[in-house]
């Protein structure tokens, strides 16, 4: 579990220069590293489905676990895509476009849509006046409780589990991410037709080659276990009990970002499927630093190793927390929500 009040660590959060100092010399791509994430990474995804083809017609028991590691392999080509879209993975623009576009292809994620949505996740992450766009939904106590129950029952189905991890994640990949965002730019709407056609031709190839059925189970396993373990990394490392919400007057970009963004401590090969974004503390610092440095940052730093961490085990206790206490800086179950509010009208 995190520990710590919101208050102890505000007080010992270091100042701008500090953490700068902390993540200095890390931002420099690396080619070498990079050509070699995409080789095991893209290449690797890509041979698992001509393994696939090979054993469809042969046995389910063969296919299924297949399957599942393409959908583990599918979260590391996401994470390049990540990176890519914040300039991280190659020097050179023409390069992170390229494998951006590509690996937005394999997800089924426009890049330029998807980059812009991040980019304002980023800079708004944690700014309770600047919700809505690439965050989880989150409301506060007291506008959950001024909320009609039509949009109470709403928010409460949305943060259920069985639909944030299962549901959610297939119909935003499958559907979501098919429609161009009403606000975007000329660019963006054309990354999603783009994306669209080329998806489209990947499926029809794809079912000319194993079959509509054996593809659609294919493709639905790889997409559960992608699209599940992606928007789980993405709500732990932000939905813990002290993470940092603040108004626009009191909101700081280094208190959001070692504050409201955790440091996940995996095992090595979730660390590797996950591409290193448990170091998400350090992400949220400088998201110029590309997630085969991450580690090598944190390692170096006795500032970055100081915050606080969750573990795969811990982290369970954030499935519990769905609303931000502002009075307390927290978030909290509705039970405490209700205990709190029982308290109060006693007193």
């Amino acid at each position: 579990m995190i520990e710590g009040s919101s208050s102890t660590r505000q007080a010992s959060r270091p100042d701008l220069s500090e953490w700068k100092a902390a993540v200095a010399g890390f931002q420099k791509p690396d080619a070498a590293k990079a050509s070699w994430q995409i080789i095991n990474t893209v290449g690797a995804y890509l041979l698992t489905w001509v393994l696939l083809y090979f054993v469809h017609d042969i046995s389910w028991w063969l296919t299924v676990p297949l399957a599942i590691l393409a959908g583990g392999l599918l979260v590391r080509v996401f994470i390049i895509f990540h990176d890519c879209g914040h300039g991280s993975t190659f020097k050179s623009r023409k390069a992170n476009q390229f494998w951006g576009t590509v690996c937005g292809f394999l997800t089924f994620t426009p890049y330029s849509r998807w980059r812009w949505e991040h980019g304002r996740h980023h800079a708004t992450s944690g700014n309770l006046d600047r919700r809505g766009i690439g965050d989880v939904w989150t409301l506060t106590v007291a506008e959950y409780q001024q909320s009609s129950r039509w949009r109470r029952l709403a928010y409460r189905v949305v943060r259920n589990p069985l639909i944030l991890f299962l549901v959610g994640p297939l119909v935003l990949m499958i559907f979501i991410e098919r429609l161009p965002s009403a606000n975007g730019h000329v660019k963006e709407r054309r990354s999603v037709w783009v994306t669209n056609a080329v998806v489209g031709l990947l499926v029809t190839g794809l079912i000319l080659t194993f079959g509509l059925v054996p593809y659609l189970i294919i493709q639905l396993i790889i997409l559960s276990v992608a699209g599940s373990a992606g928007v789980w990394l993405f709500y732990v490392q932000h939905q813990y009990e002290h993470t940092y919400w603040a108004r626009e007057d009191e909101w700081d970009y280094v208190a959001a970002a070692l504050q409201g963004s955790s440091y996940y401590r995996l095992p090595r090969v979730l660390q590797w499927f996950s591409g290193n974004i448990g170091f998400h503390h350090i992400h949220h610092l400088n998201p110029a630093i590309a997630n085969y440095h991450l580690q090598s940052c944190h390692e170096s730093s006795a500032l970055l190793q100081s915050v606080p961490s969750i573990t795969l085990l811990s982290s369970l206790k954030s499935l519990k927390y769905r609303l931000w206490d502002e009075s307390g800086h927290r978030l909290v179950s509705y039970r405490q929500m209700d205990e709190m509010l029982s308290s109060s009208a006693a007193a």
